[in-house]
Parts: C-alpha cells; sequence; structure tokens
C-alpha cells in the first residue's frame, strides 16, 4: 500500500515538474520577444512582461515539489552524506513530520482566504492592459505547499518502507 501511494504521488509530481520545466523555454522566447518589441520597435505591452512573471511563478512554485523529490534543495550535507541508509531514513521521516508537514499546513491555512477571495473577485492585474488571470496565479500560494506535503507524504512511506526492510533483515 505504501509502494503504490509513494509511486502515485511521485509519477504525479515528476509529471508536473517537467511540464512546468518547459514554462521556462516560453519565458526565454517571450523576454527575448518582448526585448526585442521594446528595444527595435520602441513598443512594449504590460501584458508580456506579465507574463513572464507568470511563468517564473508556475515554474517555481509548482516544480518545489520535484525539485524535493529529487533532493535538488539546499541542505547541509556535511553529517547527513556519512549516515547509513536506515539513519538517513530516520533524519528524513523526522524532519518530513516535525518540519515541513507543519509548515506546509501553515501556509496552506494562512493562504486559502487569499487565494479564495481572488477567486470570488476573479482578480486581475492593476495594471492597463494587464493579464486578467491573477486570480489563477494566486492559487498557487495554497497549491505549492499542498504539492510539497503531498511529496513529504510520499517521503514519509519510502522512509518507513526503508526502516522496515533494514529492521526485518
Amino acid at each position: 500500500m505504501l509502494n503504490t501511494v509513494e509511486s502515485l504521488i511521485n509519477h504525479v509530481n515528476e509529471w508536473l515538474g517537467r511540464t512546468v520545466a518547459w514554462f521556462i523555454l516560453a519565458m526565454v522566447v517571450i523576454t527575448f520577444f518582448n526585448v526585442v518589441m521594446r528595444y527595435g520597435f520602441n513598443f512594449g505591452l504590460i501584458a508580456v512582461q506579465e507574463s513572464v512573471v507568470y511563468f517564473h511563478s508556475f515554474v517555481f512554485m509548482l516544480a518545489i515539489a520535484y525539485t524535493y523529490k529529487h533532493n535538488g534543495h539546499v541542505r547541509v550535507d556535511i553529517i547527513y552524506s556519512k549516515f547509513s541508509d536506515t539513519q538517513k531514513a530516520w533524519v528524513d521521516l523526522l524532519g518530513t513530520l516535525v518540519l515541513l508537514s507543519p509548515f506546509c499546513l501553515y501556509l496552506i491555512f494562512t493562504s486559502w482566504d487569499y487565494a479564495t477571495k481572488s477567486w470570488m473577485l476573479l482578480e486581475g492585474s492593476r495594471e492597463a492592459g494587464g493579464l486578467p488571470f491573477l486570480f489563477i496565479l494566486k492559487t498557487l500560494v495554497p497549491l505549492m505547499p499542498a504539492l510539497l506535503l503531498l511529496q513529504g507524504v510520499a517521503t514519509v512511506c519510502r522512509c518507513i518502507n526503508i526502516l522496515k526492510t533494514k529492521g526485518t533483515k
């Protein structure tokens, strides 16, 4: 059962991370277009500038769980790298349960009204000519910790499996 849960969460975050990575290419193309239009033709659009910010937000906030899954976040490895698999599993398990999970739950709880109110207003950009989808961007604020929390669940499942396996040997 734990393997199935871990595998499903890993699959979702892997797919999401790889999909969102393509947004980086979109950011480069849009930024290039914006620079050419602004400096070559003295013409710029607020919506084009905002779209780069939107893509940037999507990349960072939706790929956070993918990065966590691949141990891409900064951590102090001086002691951890010398630990056995069992010790690493204990550190990861306790870190996820004591630090990551409460932090994610707090972020979800405190940002929920922020995103909900934005959806009720169908909030858009305050800039003239800006994008009308600010409510979608604000949805990322509770979605990011939710995805990270899900990846935390997968980490807990992995750690429990390691501890059960190592404990029976």
